[in-house]
């Protein structure tokens, strides 16, 4: 456990003045989310991108899961665990990575999307289930349909070789890890097929309300494990 946290030292040492004043600044999953909502960019790169908090904050643009891992970095650095969980959608939309919080007993998560209702919960809810659960009605494609089908157990990034903090490369064993999560399944195989689609009115808010357009995109294949792009 000391070896880890000298390890977990040394990687936020790697950090330039610049940026290490910056996760200084993000002291609260509040000021995180502020960060990811009114300062950093989405990513949308071609192609796919991992990138570490270092080159996220250097770069100034994020997709979820490197809004994620931003937010797990801050939280470490502040003494909270930097937990990250993967919301897994139907093949016919992405998937999407969240970093779950606790205060007081109660969850809540910081996230990064095009979508607004795909972004912050306060720590009201009582499990990380019923948390990842809070996410069905606003997780839909561009049909309409809701396609959120499973949540991972939540994985501590904290445990993971240090790269993930600082590589100017891509960690892609990130997802790759998240993928490995065991995963809960949301709806059952019949309940799919009665799901009501998400309200018209609803949508039209996701994209007045945002303060991006949103982006909705199909897969048009299996998910490759590689991305979460939502």
């Amino acid at each position: 456990m000391a070896h880890k946290k000298r390890q977990i030292d040394a990687a936020f040492f790697a950090f330039p003045g610049e940026q290490l004043a910056v996760l200084r600044r993000l002291d609260s999953p509040r000021k995180v989310q502020d960060f990811l909502d009114y300062v950093l960019a989405y990513n949308d790169s071609k192609p796919d991108t991992c990138y570490s908090p270092l080159e996220t904050l250097k770069r100034g643009r994020a997709h979820c899961i490197e809004g994620a891992m931003l937010a797990a970095a801050a939280f470490l650095f502040h003494g909270r665990p930097p937990l990250l969980l993967d919301l897994r959608a139907n093949p016919r939309d992405d998937d999407h990575v969240i970093a779950p919080f606790t205060e007081n007993g109660r969850w809540g998560a910081v996230a990064m999307s095009h979508f607004c209702g795909l972004r912050y919960r306060e720590p009201v809810y009582a499990s990380c289930a019923e948390l990842a659960r809070s996410y069905f009605e606003f997780y839909y494609n561009s049909g309409g349909e809701k396609t959120l089908r499973e949540f991972s157990a939540p994985l501590d990034a904290a445990l993971l070789k240090p790269d993930w903090l600082y590589s100017d490369k891509n960690v892609f064993f990130v997802s790759r890890r998240l993928d490995a999560q065991k995963h809960y399944r949301i709806v059952g195989w019949r309940q799919e097929r009665s799901l009501r689609p998400a309200d018209a009115l609803l949508r039209e808010a996701e994209i007045l309300g945002g303060s991006r357009a949103p982006l909705i995109r199909r897969r048009p294949k299996p998910y490759s494990g590689r991305r979460k792009a939502r």
